[in-house]
Order: C-alpha cells, then sequence, then structure tokens
C-alpha cells in the first residue's frame, strides 16, 4: 500500500540540506517562453505599423468580438455609472469604503516639489510633477478584480495623471459589472474593451484613436507580461509580476485554522502562487497541518490551492524567532504576517518584504481588499530591491538649478578643473565664462 503523499513539504531550517531544498522551492522562471515572445512581437510590430487595423483584428480574433473600428470597444462614460448603480448596496458600499481608505492612505505619500537657497544665492531643487496619461491593465471576461482597478488607478489619481486610460479585454463582450462600477469609483478617464499583447501594444506605441501613455500599470496573463517587458524603455511599466507569495512567521499561539486559511488566501490564486509558515512549535506546524487537511476540501477552489501547497508550499520548523526572520528575509516575500504576540519586537529585523502584517489580527486579505496600503507589491524575491505601488510611481522628478552671478563663479572653478581632467574643453570653457575676478 502506497504511502499517502503530503499535502505540503515540511523542512527544518536547521538541517544541513535545508538551502538547497530552500533554493529549490523558491525557483520560479518568470516570462521566458519563445514561443510566446514570438506571438507577442508579431502583435506589437502589427500595431505598431498598422494601428487600429491591428488592434481589431486581433481583439475579433482572440476576444471573440465583431467590432469594426477602434471606437467600437469604448465603454461610455455613462455605461460606468450605469454598471455602479445597478450593483447591490452592499457591493456599491464595499467599492467605496475600499476606495475611500486607499485614497486617503495614498495621499499621505504625495510628494511636493521642494527648493533651497546657500548663501551665495545659489539655489537647488527638484520639481515634481504627474506624468500625463498611464494606461491600467485589467483582466477581464469571467474575471472580476474590482480591486486591481482601486488599486492600480486611485494611486495615478492622487499623483496628478490627467489621463487614465484602462484596457480590459471581454472575450465575447462578457464584461464584470464590479469592474466597470469600480473604474467609475475610482476615476477612470476611459475604458476600451481590448485585451492581451494587442492592448499592450496600442498603449504604448499610440493608434489613430488611443494616444500613447507614459506609463502602463496592472496584472495580466504570460502574453501581457512579455508585451510589457518587450515595451519597457519605450513606456515605464510597474513590474513583472511573478505568482502570488505569503509568508507566516507564527509563534504557536494563534488558532491554527486562522493560519491554514492564511495560507490558502494566496494557494487558491493560481498553481504557482507560493504559502510558507514558519515558526520554532513543531507541535503547532502539526496542528496547522491538520487544519489545512480538514478545511481544504470546504474551498471552491480546492485543486488549485492543492496544487499550489504541493508544488511549491512548505511549513519550516525553526530554531528560534531570530533564525525565522533569517529564512524570511532570505525569501523576501511579497506578503508577510507576523501572527506574534508582539510583533513590533520584530520588525526591525524585517529587512526584505513588500507588505507587512502585524499580529494575529491582520490577514493579508484586508490588505488585498481594503486596508489602504497598495496591494501591487514586489514579488519572486523583488522585495530586495523594489517597493509597493504608489503615488511616486506616477510622479517624476526635475532637477532644479539656479546660479547666481557669485555662485557660478565659484562652482564653474570646480567644474572647469573636473571638465579639463576628463579631456571636455568645451565643458571646461562654458564654464570659465562664468568666471568673476
Amino acid at each position: 500500500m502506497s504511502e499517502k503523499t503530503p499535502l505540503i513539504a515540511r523542512l527544518d531550517a536547521s538541517s544541513a540540506d535545508f538551502n538547497a531544498h530552500l533554493d529549490d522551492l523558491l525557483a520560479w522562471d518568470s516570462v521566458s517562453d519563445s514561443d510566446v515572445a514570438r506571438v507577442v512581437n508579431d502583435i506589437l510590430e502589427a500595431v505598431k505599423h498598422r494601428g487600429d487595423a491591428a488592434v481589431v483584428e486581433y481583439t475579433n480574433k482572440l476576444d471573440r468580438r465583431d467590432g469594426q473600428t477602434l471606437a467600437d470597444f469604448m465603454v461610455p462614460e455613462e455605461q460606468l455609472t450605469s454598471a455602479l448603480e445597478s450593483l447591490p448596496a452592499e457591493q456599491q458600499q464595499a467599492l467605496q469604503v475600499a476606495a475611500e481608505r486607499i485614497r486617503t492612505y495614498h495621499e499621505y505619500q504625495r510628494q511636493p516639489s521642494w527648493d533651497f537657497t546657500e548663501e551665495d544665492g545659489t539655489r537647488l531643487g527638484q520639481k515634481v510633477t504627474a506624468m500625463a496619461r498611464v494606461g491600467l491593465y485589467v483582466p477581464g471576461g469571467k474575471a472580476s478584480y474590482p480591486s486591481s482597478v482601486l488599486m492600480n488607478a486611485i494611486p495615478a489619481k492622487v499623483a496628478g495623471v490627467a489621463e487614465l486610460v484602462m484596457v480590459v479585454p471581454a472575450p465575447g463582450g462578457e464584461l464584470s459589472p464590479m469592474v466597470l462600477a469600480a473604474a467609475a469609483v475610482a476615476g477612470v478617464d476611459k475604458v476600451v474593451t481590448i485585451g492581451g499583447a494587442q492592448a499592450i501594444a496600442a498603449l504604448a506605441y499610440g493608434t489613430e484613436t488611443l494616444p500613447k501613455v507614459d506609463k502602463i500599470v496592472g496584472p495580466g496573463n504570460i502574453y501581457v507580461a512579455t508585451a510589457k517587458r518587450a515595451v519597457f524603455g519605450l513606456v515605464d511599466i510597474d513590474m513583472i509580476a511573478g505568482p502570488s507569495e505569503i509568508l507566516v512567521i507564527c509563534d504557536g499561539k494563534t488558532d491554527p485554522d486562522w493560519i491554514a486559511m492564511d495560507l490558502f488566501s494566496q494557494a487558491e490564486h493560481d498553481e504557482q502562487a507560493q504559502s510558507i509558515l514558519v515558526s520554532p512549535d513543531g507541535d503547532f506546524l502539526d496542528r496547522v497541518e491538520a487544519a489545512m487537511e480538514r478545511l481544504l476540501p470546504t474551498l471552491e477552489r480546492e485543486r488549485i490551492a492543492r496544487t499550489s501547497l504541493a508544488n511549491r508550499g512548505a511549513l519550516i520548523k525553526v530554531a528560534s524567532m531570530d533564525q525565522a526572520l533569517a529564512v524570511s528575509n532570505r525569501v523576501a516575500p511579497e506578503h508577510l504576517e507576523l501572527s506574534v504576540e508582539d510583533p513590533d519586537a520584530l520588525l526591525s529585523q524585517v529587512e526584505h518584504a513588500g507588505a507587512i502584517f502585524m499580529g494575529r489580527h491582520t490577514p493579508e486579505a484586508l490588505g488585498d481588499y481594503c486596508a489602504g496600503p497598495n496591494h501591487v507589491l514586489p514579488t519572486s524575491g523583488t522585495a530586495r530591491f523594489s517597493s509597493p505601488l504608489g503615488v511616486y510611481d506616477f510622479q517624476k522628478r526635475s532637477s532644479i538649478i539656479y546660479c547666481s552671478p557669485e555662485g557660478a563663479s565659484k562652482l564653474a572653478r570646480t567644474a572647469s578643473v573636473l571638465a579639463r581632467g576628463e579631456a571636455l574643453e568645451a565643458h571646461a570653457r562654458s564654464a570659465e565664462y562664468r568666471y568673476r575676478d
């Protein structure tokens, strides 16, 4: 009789082969499929050279639409408003509450222009201005991600972006009313029902109908991610997002059912999502695993969650909380839950995490929807060098330099020496013209 396949891997951070096992667990290939890249490149080139016609052609073909012009895929503003009004009161209120909390949080991120004046009258500073036009990609069809609309659109609007263009595929003409309602609540300026690489190309290159944007944000499938990577440099992008991740550090005193469901909250996203629990209490890990076995069959997305847990999940035994934090910092998780009695005592040791959820009563799910901070977070270890999406991602900064005659003369002498040291004579002479006796 064969042994039962474990639901989730068990690792011990003190074992000699732990690092190798952890490396295997964390391994994930980002956008790298050569066949997908070829398809995407063909679409990008077609849209680049044929504009509206290519977008319409690919949308009709791939999304089973029958539009004649790109205008046929535009959503009238009144349709957004009616979508909001058609929702049950409870859903309308939830969208409004979430939007207000997200807006309030992101208002704190606004960065003003600044300058200072030196004694000789030289003034230095920075001018902060918003991007003029931003494109937002939102998954469509049967998928309904209104939270993605709020999290991407509201920071852009708080930053002062003048025009926010949302693209959302509508295969077979199917659109989520909640997504349209979220666009209305968030203040999206234009909604176009196109998707895939052709939508990314339209935003990046511009067409006869759609002007090009400065930045593209929002999640999508491998074709969308590949297209975003390809146009980066022509426009800015938010990130190439990997699978969803959660790492929970627990002292063994939180209800095991709570922790099990917190782990499921990421595992149910897709088969490549990652859920990791780290604890110094081996008996607690046993209780959580038992809770997972019991609760998993109650999930509608059981199959997806089960595959995710089997492929990329782990319960990790550590010797101490210090070792737990060392493991977490090595993983650099998208979401980190500090499910302990005193999370503030651990916070200073957290070096890398997209978002940190403090205490037993702060599940990651609250951050996904309505806590306020952004749920667009660095994945696949990129929290080591990147940050959550925010207002600052929709602003650009220009340096301000004003020299008084006295200040110019002083700086010119330094600049001249450095320029001649680099054999750049015109630079030096340009500075030297500003000398004053």
